[in-house]
């Protein structure tokens, strides 16, 4: 499998993480993403859709959902709570679908949990039709190259280990009594840009939203996130 069992591993911790209202920042910067998202037309596939929150937001949006994940208990969630989806066990590097098969592949914060992120995004570009969009979530590179040095709202963003290289990223978080620790992949820009040409994408729309303003008003520990971007997001096409 392309993924990490991490994701396996960590799955009850990321689903009292994921639905618990308003905890995680998706519910922050999803309408960011969406602004990114085409209509829904014929089939939506969802890439390492996890429990299955971004698959719930694409149905409600009139899109017909198929899902994958690699980790079969957050797949089994998903379907629970989305009894209209199809959610199937797979690797993102290694798609079970022919060629052509969607209008329209999302990838929300799943490619940089992929071992071979190149081979992703030229499955997902073999299973787009010829006039099909992929919309893709990351963490941005430059929140995966450093850090602020402390809480405060204008503390300084620090880059300590290097950037250019493709590297591990691991981090524990504790928010509100609950736990998670992410691992993955951090990529430079450079690295999701060449991913793109080798599967002759090109990029549409590149957004890299700060943190809306009533969301640092609830949480104003989250306040320097108007400064420095945390997520990357892009709409491409053939």
């Amino acid at each position: 499998m392309g993924v990490d069992p991490h994701w396996e591993q960590q799955a009850e911790n990321w689903l009292a993480w994921a639905r618990a209202p308003a905890h995680d920042v998706y519910w922050s910067y999803r309408e960011a993403f969406f602004a990114l998202v085409p209509p829904a037309r014929r089939a939506t596939l969802e890439i390492g859709c996890g429990e299955g929150r971004v698959a719930r937001d694409l149905a409600a949006r009139g899109h017909e959902v198929t899902a994958v994940d690699a980790a079969p208990t957050l797949l089994a969630a998903a379907a629970a709570a989305h009894a209209g989806g199809r959610y199937l066990v797979a690797d993102a590097a290694d798609l079970p679908f022919e060629d052509a098969s969607f209008d329209l592949v999302v990838a929300y914060n799943s490619l940089m949990d992929v071992e071979d992120m190149p081979a992703a995004v030229i499955e997902a570009a073999r299973v787009l039709r010829p006039d099909g969009h992929l919309c893709a979530c990351v963490t941005h590179p430059l929140a995966d190259a450093g850090g602020f040095d402390s809480p405060q709202a204008d503390a300084p963003f620090v880059i300590e280990a290097g950037y250019l290289e493709p590297r591990r990223f691991e981090g524990r978080f504790e928010r509100d009594g609950l736990e998670m620790t992410f691992r993955g992949w951090a990529y430079p820009l450079e690295s999701y840009s060449r991913a793109l040409e080798a599967a002759q994408l090109r990029i549409e729309a590149l957004r890299e939203p700060a943190l809306p303003a009533e969301a640092a008003r609830r949480r104003p520990e989250e306040a320097r996130w108007r400064r420095i971007p945390m997520f990357l997001m892009f709409r491409a096409a053939r």
